[in-house]
């Protein structure tokens, strides 16, 4: 398996390249040349395994034996899932009226992106300890990557880390479980801006290739394909735990940001799996316009709302989604994607926005007296909370009456956080906040962050912070 760029300029690369990489050369996204095909014999084969033997064999078809043993492979994620406080790893909670929950946040950060990101970790740490080679991954994030980011590789030796996070708009827990990390080799930036304008200032110093290749820059965000990789996963698994003998279809509502858990469920219909997506967002839907109608615009504003994880506009993994459904052509997403980036605003082709509708059957709006509104019924209803990005999906659910008795069909909402992470939105709910010493004990914590203010050069200030970190690296490891 090799991979290569979503904008045709960049590969094949092997599985340890792309491990490495972030945005390629051409602006562009790694992808594998082919998707796996998984087979429905297959398939049932996997119902009985547990989740992380399930996400050995997702792995192996995507990762070449002569790069990574097979058994070196099932040890790292023996290794990455230590973490987790669930046995199951990922379980599902089935509710009344058909609700189905599937539990992703039982890892270290109590958010979804612990699933991939620990895996991400435990790879960087197996390929470069062998090269004896150093990265910086720079990471932007809207709340929960960059926490799981920073868990998944505190303290290696290999790696340094530089977190941008956006001041103000990240659920207090989310900002003290990155603020709060004091390892040398942590560094974290609070800057006065939106997680948008934390990704343009991240993508200009990958796109600078000589920058890039000098200072080995590395990127986790949904940007790097094992992320995604690790994911297809939990989509495989939520259906064998709904269909067992495989003798169905399953629609799968997504809470959705920058489209990579999105990217990941297309990914696994791809390989064969029978499943149908719905997108979930919250007020800022441009998601959800370009699912329904090809239209990608920019909006003046991004609006602050209860679920800060999908504060976003520019939706990164469209370009992988629009790449897989445009039966892999990189010339067309190439012009796409530049005429969104210098335009603000694209449309789609009519054939292929019909294609990927044929995957992704919904798209789903929930502002935040919705949100809030599913967190109180659900709760109600089950005596079980749910954080405001699920609570998208399940409004979903509650609107839709899929697997009522009005209705058949078997949905399953992504539980992609802990409510732990989010008491603010518990309090605008109207609901009692959950006690949770480890919350306690993050407020407790020292912090140790930078900040980046408006009017600041943030592209010269990364960029300084990543030399500074190449120069004292070699100064103490050379």
């Amino acid at each position: 398996m090799q991979y290569i760029s979503t904008r045709g300029g960049g590969g094949p690369v092997s599985f340890e390249e792309s491990l490495y990489s972030g945005y390629t050369g051409d602006g562009g996204m790694l992808m594998p040349i082919k998707i796996p095909e998984v087979s429905m014999e297959t398939l049932k084969t996997w119902a009985k395994r547990s989740y992380p033997e399930l996400l050995k064999e997702v792995m192996s078809l995507y990762i070449p034996e002569e790069e990574l043993p097979r058994d070196d492979l099932s040890k790292l994620v023996d290794s990455a899932m230590v973490g987790f406080d669930n046995p199951e790893i990922a379980p599902m909670k089935q509710l009344k009226g058909g609700l189905n929950v599937l539990e992703l946040f039982h890892g270290g950060t109590w958010a979804f992106k612990d699933l991939g990101l620990s895996c991400v970790g435990q790879l960087l740490e197996y390929f470069l300890s062998k090269r004896r080679k150093h990265l910086t991954v720079v990471v932007a994030t809207s709340g929960d990557t960059g926490s799981a980011a920073i868990r998944a590789v505190r303290g290696l030796k290999w790696v340094d880390i530089v977190v941008l996070l956006p001041k103000g708009r990240c659920s207090q827990i989310q900002e003290l479980q990155m603020t709060t990390v004091i390892e040398d080799n942590v560094h974290v930036y609070r800057a006065e801006g939106t997680c948008d304008d934390l990704d343009i200032v991240k993508k200009k110093c990958f796109k600078d290739h000589d920058f890039r290749l000098e200072h080995n820059l590395c990127s986790i965000n949904s940007i790097n394909w094992t992320r995604i990789m690790v994911q297809t996963a939990h989509f495989i698994y939520a259906y064998l735990q709904m269909y067992p003998q495989c003798d169905g279809e399953l629609d799968i509502a997504v809470p959705t940001g920058a489209l990579g858990n999105m990217t990941a469920g297309c990914v696994s219909r791809l390989m064969g799996l029978p499943i149908r997506l719905i997108c979930t967002v919250n007020e800022n839907d441009v998601v959800a316009k370009a699912m329904l109608t090809g239209e990608l615009a920019i909006k003046p504003e991004v609006v602050q709302t209860l679920a800060p994880a999908m504060d976003i506009q520019y939706p990164i993994n469209i370009e992988r989604i629009w790449y897989l459904f445009s039966g892999q052509k990189p010339l067309l997403v190439s012009r796409l994607m530049e005429e969104f980036e210098s335009k603000g605003c694209v449309k789609a082709p009519n054939d292929l926005t019909t294609k990927l509708k044929e995957v992704i059957i919904d798209a789903f709006v929930a502002n935040d007296d919705l949100i809030k509104k599913t967190m109180r019924q659900c709760f109600e209803e089950n005596s079980y909370y749910i954080c405001p990005h699920t609570a998208t999906a399940v409004a979903y659910h509650y609107r839709s009456k899929v697997g009522t008795d009005d209705d058949n069909r078997k949905l399953v909402c992504v539980g992609t956080a802990s409510v732990s992470k989010f008491q603010e939105a518990v309090e605008a709910a109207g609901l009692p906040v959950k006690v949770c010493p480890e919350v306690d004990r993050l407020k407790s914590l020292p912090t140790k962050f930078e900040e980046m203010r408006k009017g600041d050069s943030w592209e010269e200030i990364l960029k300084q912070k990543i030399v500074d970190i190449n120069t004292n690296w070699k100064m103490k490891h050379c």
